[in-house]
């Protein structure tokens, strides 16, 4: 097959137009065309005026060598993306792989895992996503948390409560993220997620995804321990030997992948007292951020705004503020809501979600500072008791009931508190509570979301709309701990031991944890192989 391009066309182009492109760029007539295939399709928005979309395809020509040879631009051999695994299970393989969290890094390992006929035992500290979304709504409709069983803990992870993005930044060279979307798309998620270039799936459709993966390794082989947790490990010698388990089960295993999430906090103060190697790492605090979803569609598509096959518009802000810091959007989510993502008692976090069809009235996004290790000196854990002291303030500063801290954006730039909600009503629930959000944050990180966001307005218009609404604590944006690992990917000093995925400050979000869930699988496998090999 060949790949062509950078095929631009008009936002409403007739059906034929992209086959008609696809064969003046080759220089062939319909004889000569006998298969095409959207590899990806995204939008280029950069004039309102004219909007359009721009395609790469691949196709099947009668004479391909000819084609190639007349070096045709933007014209190749499709790269081969199929997923070939690095080892299999020989017969009578009797140790099983350990994986430890159930989000989308250990979701992929656990499932490459099983496909190569490891059997995995995975072990969740939450319930199953059904059952944890009824203790998420308690939160959020009751007041009720269940530390075990919420955003952050459970079957499906944090990813299960957010956009559902499925686009990332990472390197990819062996088309890993190709492989999560076909597993995706198997597990009943939209086709169109395979080329669409920001492609997106949401919260209800992943729950039912989820299900369906499990059901998957179940039947090769894995075996799930929910509504457990690992607070031990036997290490001899700089080698993993067993795990143990909340309930005082024992798993003697020498291959264990860490899969834990950035909220982990009790593991990875398990994982320090046992000696496993790790530092502290930079992470993000700020508010969330919330408009009239109108009000972005209108700055970022101007007469296209409301167009059925756009959606609703997204958009990606950086600013570097006078004192040194980069204020950013992170996590924004087209037509979604605010949700409380706390795990802890006593605390409040926000974070963003949306639905596939995103269609609430409100966009939201975090507007985050970078902080490093330097705003918070201290051991590899003091990140986490920074994120705490931040969630203990909001949930006071929110009048202790896991309502949050509000205000509106033209107060806040002004340095007055709140009153009263205008025209944008806060979509977080258990609810908001308006006053002054200054005293929730350090002050080089008020001082630089104050600068930004009136230069936010000036890349959008109405970003600094006055009745815009700021809710906090956001604190959760990347984990503040890196578990150190080998070129292997085998911890540092713990042989056997595999960090992946966001926890283990390696991944940021669906796709590239899902990625690393893949290649720390792939390590374990080849491992495990080489073990019993010198065994033998």
């Amino acid at each position: 097959m060949l790949r062509v391009t950078d095929l631009v066309l008009p936002l409403d182009h007739p059906e034929h137009a992209l086959r008609d492109a696809v064969l003046q760029r080759l220089g062939a007539t319909e004889d000569d065309l006998l298969g095409l295939q959207v590899h990806r399709r995204g939008v280029d928005a950069r004039k309102k005026s004219a909007i359009q979309w721009v395609y790469t395809v691949d196709v099947t020509l009668r004479d391909e060598p000819a084609a190639l040879a007349r070096r045709l631009p933007k014209v190749m051999t499709t790269p081969d993306m199929d997923y070939r695994f690095v080892a299999r299970a020989p017969a009578g393989l009797s140790e099983r792989p350990v994986v430890i969290g159930f989000g989308p890094c250990g979701l992929f390992a656990a499932l490459i895992l099983a496909q190569a006929g490891f059997r995995p035992i995975i072990i969740e500290r939450g319930k199953v996503v059904r059952e944890r979304t009824k203790d998420t709504f308690a939160l959020w409709r009751q007041h009720q948390l269940n530390p075990e069983s919420n955003v952050q803990f459970g079957e499906g992870g944090a990813g299960t409560f957010s956009d559902g993005k499925l686009w990332t930044q990472v390197g990819d060279p062996k088309h890993y993220g190709r492989k999560v979307l076909e597993e995706f798309v198997k597990a009943d998620a939209p086709p169109e997620i395979l080329y669409v270039s920001k492609p997106h799936i949401g919260t209800f459709r992943l729950v039912k995804m989820i299900e369906l993966m499990r059901a998957e390794i179940v039947a090769l082989g894995g075996e799930f321990r929910f509504e457990q947790k690992v607070d031990g490990l036997d290490i001899v010698d700089g080698q993993l030997r067993a795990v143990h388990l909340s309930n005082g089960d024992k798993l003697p295993t020498r291959h264990a992948i860490l899969a834990i999430g950035h909220s982990a906090r009790d593991t990875f103060q398990m994982l320090h007292d046992a000696g496993v190697f790790m530092e502290a790492k930079p992470f993000s605090i700020g508010f969330r951020i919330e408009h009239p979803q109108s009000l972005i569609d209108c700055a970022r598509l101007g007469k296209f705004a409301g167009h059925a096959m756009l959606g609703a518009a997204d958009y990606k802000l950086v600013h570097h503020a006078s004192n040194g810091r980069s204020v950013y959007s992170f996590c924004m989510c087209p037509g979604g809501t605010v949700i409380a993502a706390t795990s802890e008692v006593g605390r409040v976090v926000t974070n963003g979600m949306s639905q596939y069809s995103r269609n609430e009235r409100n966009a939201n996004a975090g507007i985050v500072v970078g902080i490093t290790p330097q705003d918070y000196p201290g051991g590899p854990l003091a990140g986490i008791d920074y994120q705490r002291e931040l969630e203990s303030r909001a949930f006071q500063l929110g009048g202790g009931d896991y309502s949050a801290p509000g205000q509106l954006v033209g107060d806040f730039i002004r340095r007055r508190p709140s009153q009263s909600f205008g025209s944008v009503l806060p979509s977080y629930k258990p609810g908001v509570r308006l006053g002054d959000l200054g005293p929730s944050l350090p002050t080089f990180a008020i001082e630089a979301i104050r600068e930004a966001l009136p230069a936010f307005d000036r890349q959008i218009q109405g970003f600094a709309l006055e009745d815009a609404v700021l809710t906090g604590v956001e604190t959760r944006t990347s984990s503040p701990v890196r578990i150190r690992r080998g070129h292997d990917l085998q911890s540092v000093n713990t042989r056997g031991l595999f960090p992946g995925g966001e926890g283990a400050g390696y991944a940021g979000g669906i796709m590239s944890a899902a990625i690393d869930g893949i290649r720390v699988a792939e390590a374990v496998s080849q491992s495990m192989i080489d073990n019993q090999s010198q065994a033998a």
